[in-house]
């Protein structure tokens, strides 16, 4: 495949060989890229659903929703799942853990769960269902057990002892704080132990001059953090405030089933959520996710000022280094031929997952 190609060390004018891996990348380094332009497949650590599918409805409904993200540029995902009782989480898992071992065909690649939840603040969960409970890292070790787990989002004040934590830290399972309403000092020191904000900004304790929670201490102390770029949860000035502060910020959808589809209702977890106006809500107004896609993410951060080499490292390389996986993310030999290419207009021509060429791209 011929054209300008985003590496590890920066644009490359000329052609990029895969077969399921990248074999080479041949060409002369430029400053400036010109269309079309080839980058990493985008990586998303939280996503709730798309296609008109949530993911806590089981394998089918997970497959859905993997394969309307491919056609938009995501090629590899975290399903995430919504606060809920035991065996509800625990259908989710082992639902994702059989789409882990039988692939969907023409799907973003299933790299393991997110719980968002329900070890989170019942008095700050948003959109959440009203099942959180206290941390239980005897739970958590039993549901490690059912799927890979390769995030857990949890209110620091709901694991007072640091149990939960420390299970997370054993497992090699990463930690992320949110639906929070944590003070400064315990973010902090929930921040020391290496843990990464979710969704910054929203669900969580604020940031002031005065009275700092969650969020001020994220930005005095976090290296990560998650941010949703659909400049509704969002808005730039706090985005690019963020992108100065925190110096591994990465972009993640929060996508539900409504992402993809026209306006209307749809269920995230059990309950109605509507989209209109391009969000997602409860039926009183509160955010309810999003109906972001990845690629409308990378021209939201182009819109606002990112240079397109960093907007898409902030969705695909960024995110695949806080997994810990070099393999994706990322155009250099020997990482899997998942890749996209973008026409002048930053809109998506063409989908590669596993050197495999998706239909049907968005």
């Amino acid at each position: 495949m011929d054209g300008t190609i985003l590496t590890p060390d920066g644009w490359v004018a000329g052609r990029i060989r895969y077969g399921t891996h990248i074999t080479a990348i041949e060409g002369t380094a430029v400053e400036m890229p010109a269309p079309p332009f080839i980058l990493p497949g985008f990586v998303d650590c939280h996503i709730h659903g798309g296609g008109g599918a949530d993911m806590m409805e089981g394998a089918a409904a997970i497959a859905i929703s993997a394969r309307l993200h491919a056609r938009h540029g995501t090629t590899a995902v975290c399903p995430t799942s919504v606060t809920a009782p035991v065996a509800q989480t625990e259908a989710f898992l082992d639902a994702l853990a059989g789409v882990m071992a039988d692939p969907p065909p023409g799907a973003a690649r299933i790299l393991g769960a997110h719980l968002e939840g329900p070890f989170l603040n019942p008095g700050k969960l948003g959109a959440q269902p009203p099942f959180a409970v206290p941390a239980d890292a005897e739970l958590l070790r039993d549901w490690a057990r059912r799927a890979p787990l390769r995030i857990v989002t949890f209110a620091p004040e709901m694991d007072p002892g640091g149990a939960l934590h420390a299970a997370l830290d054993a497992l090699g399972i990463r930690a992320q704080i949110g639906h929070s309403l944590c003070d400064y000092a315990m973010a902090r020191a929930a921040f020391a132990k290496g843990a990464a904000a979710t969704h910054l900004f929203n669900a969580m304790s604020g940031i002031a001059h005065r009275g700092n929670g969650l969020c001020g201490a994220a930005f005095a102390h976090a290296e990560r953090a998650e941010i949703i770029p659909d400049l509704i949860h969002v808005e730039a000035g706090a985005i690019l405030a963020a992108r100065r502060a925190i110096p591994y910020l990465h972009g993640v959808t929060d996508a539900t089933a409504g992402a993809g589809m026209p306006d209307g209702p749809y269920r995230l977890g059990g309950q109605e959520i509507v989209k209109a106006e391009g969000a997602m809500r409860l039926p009183d107004g509160t955010l309810a996710g999003s109906a972001l896609t990845m690629d409308v993410a990378l021209r939201n951060l182009v819109e606002i000022g990112l240079p397109l080499a960093e907007a898409a490292r902030r969705l695909s390389t960024l995110p695949a280094d806080w997994l810990g996986q070099t393999d994706i993310g990322r155009l250099a030999p020997g990482a899997h031929a998942d890749l996209i290419v973008l026409d002048d207009a930053l809109r998506i021509d063409r989908v590669v997952i596993g050197g495999e060429r998706i239909d049907g791209v968005s």
